[in-house]
């Protein structure tokens, strides 16, 4: 497979359902002309509402449903004709869904796992002395999948994934119900498992902080259609979310209601700290500061990017 094919790529892709309404059928299109492209390498956040079409897309981007029309490939392959060879490119994580045996421990199923895979036993050591290594998966290898908490299962899910160093890892869901301690542990090893192994990734998620710390591009889908393919500074844009410049004053100071191309938001403190708002298409973080400080001596700054999850609410507001 050449270097410039996608991983990724699906053309005017559709998957229709047969639903009951009443005594009668109707059809339900859950994926509607789907055009998109995925590089090795990137990691691309798939987000939308529920219902929106992610879980269907994933199913046919393994193999799982057969498209209603259209086209789509996965690493070079076809998923439903070649679906023995794509398992040996992609390892997909279901957040609520456990391909780890559940009564064994979690030595037994990685080595279960690295024999369906075909690994030979040096590759098999190597590889999960990796794993065991980077998710910190030592001190529960020889426990009952069914003893683990859910943030051990889920590293232990993610190793699982991963044994058969796939090209094209796809994460649905995977750090729901996870601590703030055990979502920053998988974050941090999935950037590092991209960083040393060039792995792609596709990541669905209601978790914003996800998409922020994962992503560099997002698709964004509303009833089975794609509506954004960028960035997620860009698709701020598009619906106006703004930046906020928190300041810390070194003394109280009235609302700095008037400060050019801004908008005041708030204070505290008698208005020892402001926020002040601003469209980052028309003015810069620096010269807000810069006004503010010919007023009042500042002690201290934050910019906060516009929140993620008002963002896409704004976007499907405006489709509707």
């Amino acid at each position: 497979m050449s270097t410039d094919t996608p991983i990724i790529e699906t053309r005017r892709l559709g998957r229709d359902f047969k639903v009951r309404d009443g005594v009668r059928r109707r059809t339900l299109t859950a994926v509607d002309d789907l055009d998109i492209s995925v590089a090795a390498g990137e990691a691309v956040g798939y987000i939308g509402a529920n219902g929106a079409g992610k879980s269907t897309t994933i199913k046919m981007l393994c193999g799982i449903l057969v498209p209603t029309r259209g086209s789509v490939t996965t690493c070079g392959l076809r998923p439903v004709a070649d679906r023995r060879e794509l398992a040996r490119q992609v390892g997909v994580v279901f957040g609520q869904r456990t391909q780890l045996w559940w009564d064994l421990p979690v030595r037994e199923s990685f080595t279960i796992l690295s024999a369906i895979h075909g690994l030979g036993a040096a590759e098999e050591a190597a590889r999960t002395g990796e794993l065991v290594e980077r998710l910190e998966l030592a001190e529960f290898l020889a426990t009952p999948v069914r003893q683990l908490s859910l943030g051990q299962r889920m590293r232990a899910e993610v190793a699982a994934a991963l044994l058969h160093s796939p090209r094209l890892v796809i994460l649905d869901e995977p750090t729901i119900g996870l601590d703030v301690l055990s979502k920053q542990r998988l974050r941090e090893f999935l950037v590092a498992e991209r960083t040393t192994h060039g792995t792609t990734l596709l990541l669905t998620t209601h978790d914003m902080g996800d998409v922020e710390r994962l992503c560099d591009r997002v698709l964004l889908v509303d009833r089975g259609r794609l509506v954004w393919d960028g960035t997620l500074a860009g698709l701020s844009r598009t619906v106006g979310a703004q930046r906020v410049l928190v300041v810390d004053l070194a003394e109280s100071t009235p609302d700095l209601v008037d400060v050019a191309s801004t908008q005041h938001i708030g204070s505290e403190g008698g208005g020892l700290r402001q926020r002040l708002a601003f469209d980052p298409d028309t003015t810069t973080a620096a010269k807000v500061l810069a006004a503010v400080s010919e007023r009042v001596e500042v002690l201290d700054l934050a910019v906060e990017e516009p929140d993620v999850e008002d963002v896409v609410r704004r976007v499907y507001a405006a489709r509707r």
